[in-house]
């Protein structure tokens, strides 16, 4: 097989939601958006709701249709988007909960779906999504009346806990929301990890179910094993790849594998990554291309039948701290051509 397989720990990412659950005051859902951060989201789900989780959080209808295929007609299934337009059927259909992020979008539902449940996004600071402090003063009264059935905010800097726009929003979703007897949401993974005053009634975690940070914790989930295609000998002077990259120093044996940044292995990360034979370290010689990648195995002693870029010895963090990015980014890259296999479906 010349494809690399991504293997996707799903009893790893129930563990991870149930040691947030834990961790967590309140309800604890589960966001799954942009097709479970690129690992599946119809297999998560599935195995996140066989964990207990009864709440799922997307980020457009229509992924929330599809969800409902999987998790059955009792779950909640929210939409951070809202109620944008052409999406009456689907939040009809499918029983969605759109959380409100404007006037406009209000107007649209109440007008569309009259007593269709929804929730409200505030704005407390991140300026991205919901009404902000003066709007929602203004629509407060109105909106109370038409019974939403969650309140909820983003936190900006959740993942450094010292910053002080973390209080700051605090401070504010508690001035926009105190005494209103709904449920209220604060919290992603890192708001669980901060304080249990970020807990408020539900919260959602999304990196963390994943093995990502700020979840220093978290059970690993996924690893990615890439078949080697051919391996060859250069003396010293030789070059490998574009651009002449690697020259190499020594007598150096060089195996090509089957992956590039076709495949999401982000071109920045190759000066500083590691690929691995069970426990050696090989470094990418030279330049990642779309679907190559061309690794120095001299130190190895052997040509390898694959090479490990994900797993135990290295995980979405340190390969985002090496491509100068987060660990979302190395996850939704992930490409379509693996051959992607489950564990604990």
């Amino acid at each position: 097989m010349s494809t690399a397989t991504l293997t996707i720990d799903l009893d790893a990412i129930a563990a991870n939601w149930r040691a947030l659950a834990d961790a967590n005051t309140g309800e604890t859902a589960a966001v799954v958006k942009a097709d479970a951060y690129g690992l599946g989201a119809a297999r998560v789900a599935r195995r996140l709701a066989r964990a207990g989780a009864r709440s799922f959080f997307v980020a457009v209808a229509e992924e929330g249709a599809a969800l409902r295929e999987v998790v059955g007609p009792e779950a909640a299934i929210h939409v951070f988007s809202g109620h944008m337009p052409g999406d009456a059927d689907m939040i009809a259909d499918c029983g969605l909960v759109p959380m409100i992020n404007s006037v406009d979008q209000m107007i649209r539902h109440a007008e569309a779906l009259p007593g269709h449940a929804f929730g409200l996004q505030l704005d407390t600071g991140m300026n991205r999504l919901g009404m902000e402090p003066a709007e929602w003063q203004a629509v407060r009264e109105i909106a109370l009346a038409q019974a939403p059935v969650l309140i909820m905010s983003h936190l900006a800097c959740a993942d450094a806990p010292d910053h002080p726009m973390n209080a700051q929003q605090l401070r504010a979703f508690r001035e926009m929301t105190e005494g209103l007897d709904i449920p209220r949401s604060l919290a992603n993974t890192g708001g669980i990890l901060l304080h249990p005053e970020y807990h408020f009634d539900l919260a959602r975690p999304g990196i963390g179910l994943y093995g990502g940070a700020p979840f220093t914790e978290a059970a690993p989930v996924v690893t990615l094993d890439i078949p080697v295609i051919q391996c060859r000998d250069l003396e010293p002077g030789e070059s490998v790849g574009y651009g002449c990259d690697f020259i190499a120093a020594r007598p150096t044996r060089i195996a090509t594998i089957a992956a590039g940044y076709g495949d999401g292995i982000l071109r920045a990360m190759g000066p500083r990554t590691m690929l691995y034979a069970e426990d050696t370290p090989c470094p990418v010689a030279g330049r990642i291309s779309m679907d190559l990648i061309a690794v120095d195995v001299t130190d190895l002693g052997h040509d390898p039948a694959h090479l490990r870029l994900l797993g135990p010895e290295q995980g979405i963090d340190h390969l985002a701290d090496n491509a100068g990015t987060i660990g979302y980014e190395i996850l939704t890259s992930l490409g379509g051509r693996y051959t992607r296999r489950y564990i604990g479906a």
